[in-house]
């Protein structure tokens, strides 16, 4: 089923914040966060088992499990089970660093296989107190997290993994499936494959106001054509255009803050808000069928939602192409 046909609304909810990603969030701060877009309207939410060992999709079902199961959409991750096991140490999550470092303590077993697959599932329809998934994702089989082995974790997945979930759609059991990454080159992969094909993919980072030019090269073009939809994960680009302070899920190197800071030099002359011009850039692909920013606080899902319904002038989209903070090839809101 194409993506857009599963997904009722453009803007969603990602949980990964809500594994205590960077930071301890407490248990209030969760509730208080998830019944806000809850009862504003947000009906798309997004976790993985990575994230916090289990702690966000805990978090998560302790909202959806109490909702009617057709009024919402969910989707979760494979290729990593959770562990009753606990264990010490710092996690090896490549570029990652040890993210989830306030998250669970549980042992997490990363694995594309065929077995692994079914049981990540099962493991996340537990912690989330529901009967099913609406998507599906394959998570993380790039070079962030395996360096120069991403190819062997590829092909675990491809006839593990993949072959499952294509099973799982034609039995409709789930509605789809794809590929959740950080990097355009294993979706661009999966897209060549002669096999059963993947729905949609959420791509987190790579298609922001910040970075978009590599997926505009090859990935974007080949979706399109293949009638293949895009989540946009990590809108903000791990924080920096809403304010914050980090990029690909680390501080910010001196270019990007000098890169965001001309974006804002432009907008503010425009009246407009940073969230504003990074939620609608990301949008106006017409791959792009939702993007799904996290957040931990309330009053962030209210300032979301704003920024994707804010009337933004067709001169601050034409003013940063002007000034080649825009790639000549990404469409523009209102065709500017």
């Amino acid at each position: 089923m194409a993506l857009d046909h599963v997904l009722n609304e453009r803007i969603g909810f990602g949980t990964a914040p809500l594994g205590n990603m960077f930071r301890a969030v407490s248990d209030e701060e969760v509730s208080e966060t998830l019944d806000a877009a809850w009862n504003q309207g947000i009906r798309y939410f997004d976790s993985a088992p990575l994230y916090g060992a289990g702690l966000a999709e805990i978090r998560l079902g302790e909202l959806l499990s109490q909702k009617p199961r057709d009024e919402f959409v969910l989707s979760s991750k494979v290729g990593r089970v959770i562990l009753d096991e606990v264990e010490s140490g710092q996690r090896d999550l490549g570029d990652k660093g040890d993210l989830f470092a306030h998250g669970r303590r549980n042992k997490i077993l990363h694995d594309w296989t065929a077995d692994a697959t079914e049981r990540s599932i099962e493991g996340s329809l537990e912690r989330l107190g529901v009967d099913r998934l609406d998507i599906v994702w394959v998570h993380d089989i790039a070079q962030d997290f395996h360096g120069d082995l991403w190819l062997g974790k590829f092909e675990e997945a491809r006839t593990g993994a993949f072959r499952v979930l294509s099973r799982l759609r034609d039995e409709g059991v789930i509605k789809a499936w794809g590929l959740g990454v950080n990097r355009t080159e294993p979706i661009e992969l999966t897209l060549a494959l002669d096999e059963p094909q993947p729905d949609g993919f959420l791509l987190a980072g790579r298609y922001t106001l910040l970075d978009h030019a590599h997926a505009l090269q090859r990935l974007l073009p080949t979706a399109e054509e293949q009638d293949v939809g895009m989540v946009v994960g990590g809108p903000y680009s791990s924080g920096i255009l809403a304010g914050g302070t980090n990029f690909e899920y680390q501080d910010a190197p001196p270019e990007i803050v000098a890169r965001v800071k001309r974006i804002k030099e432009i907008a503010d002359r425009h009246g407009v808000s940073m969230k504003g011009a990074a939620l609608q850039f990301s949008l106006a692909h017409p791959v792009s069928d939702a993007v799904i920013p996290g957040a931990t606080k309330p009053s962030r899902i209210t300032e979301d939602l704003s920024a994707l319904n804010e009337e933004i002038p067709l001169d601050f989209w034409r003013d940063l192409r002007a000034a080649d903070l825009v790639s000549p090839l990404a469409p523009l809101p209102g065709g500017a």
